[in-house]
């Protein structure tokens, strides 16, 4: 009997201590360290907004963009290289490569703003190019002799043009359809420079051109000659009018001939206003 009562009160006593330790105050969580927001948990920190103060590559501003539409300078179009370029406006890709500081001619792109005329020269609102005439020290300019009526154009020039190949014309002067004269020929027939100058361009990186060379006589004048089976001069080279520079040919083109441009300030002329009746 006395055995089982100490049997139940220890039963009791191990009821008691469990049932006091539910009834406990829970134990405190252990403390959360929150870094970079104070008073809020990370789950609903604010992410900061993206720095957007420094320009992305995309809105970098387009080389000469501050030239635009301005005298002597030219907005590079869909399409344009720098030899076309050059061609329209009558003037060296080399020189266009040194005015621009181009490190490398192939890398233009669409909208940049390239100088096209020489630095220190005046384009006039009609668009031509007018030379620096030099030191301010020179003497005063005489005045001028009554006006007279103006020259032919194939005076205008100074030079006196020879034409360019001995065959037959088979293609006639148009400013929309061809920019110059074709005259046929066979394979391997001399093509002589129409007048004195030097080889700006001697190659074949104009599009429907094939084997190019284009000569520049003056500051107004350039020729070129287009579709040569082989070339046989170099750029910078000088050459002399009637000299031999190609062969004819047909690269880039659907028969043998050479296709013969005139170009003032880089717009094409006829040539047949400019050279000597047959």
């Amino acid at each position: 009997m006395k055995a089982c009562l100490v049997s139940r009160l220890g039963l009791a006593g191990i009821l008691l201590a469990f049932l006091a330790g539910c009834n406990s105050p829970p134990r405190a969580p252990a403390p959360v360290e929150t870094r970079g927001a104070v008073g809020r948990s990370p789950a609903t920190a604010p992410v900061p907004a993206p720095d957007t103060s420094a320009a992305s590559p995309s809105s970098k501003a387009i080389p000469g963009s501050e030239n635009a539409g301005k005298p002597g300078f030219y907005t590079v179009q869909r399409g344009d290289t720098l030899t076309r370029i050059a061609l329209d406006h009558g003037q060296s890709w080399r020189d266009l490569a040194t005015w621009n500081q181009l490190s490398n001619a192939h890398l233009i792109e669409v909208g940049q703003v390239l100088r096209v005329s020489p630095p220190g020269a005046v384009t006039e609102p009609s668009g031509v190019v007018v030379q620096p005439i030099g030191s301010s020290a020179q003497a005063a300019p005489k005045p001028s002799p009554p006006a007279s009526p103006p020259a032919p154009a194939a005076n205008d020039s100074g030079l006196s043009f020879a034409w360019p190949a001995n065959g037959t014309v088979i293609g006639t002067f148009d400013e929309v359809k061809n920019k110059g004269l074709d005259i046929a020929g066979q394979a391997g027939d001399p093509v002589l420079a129409a007048a004195d100058g030097q080889v700006v361009y001697a190659g074949a990186g104009l599009r429907g051109y094939g084997n190019l060379i284009i000569l520049k006589h003056n500051n107004t004048f350039l020729s070129a000659y287009a579709h040569n089976q082989s070339l046989l001069v170099k750029e910078d080279q000088q050459v002399r009018r009637g000299q031999k520079i190609a062969e004819m040919g047909k690269t880039d083109a659907d028969r043998v001939k050479l296709h013969f441009e005139i170009r003032r300030q880089g717009k094409p002329v006829d040539p047949a206003k400019f050279l000597p009746a047959r």
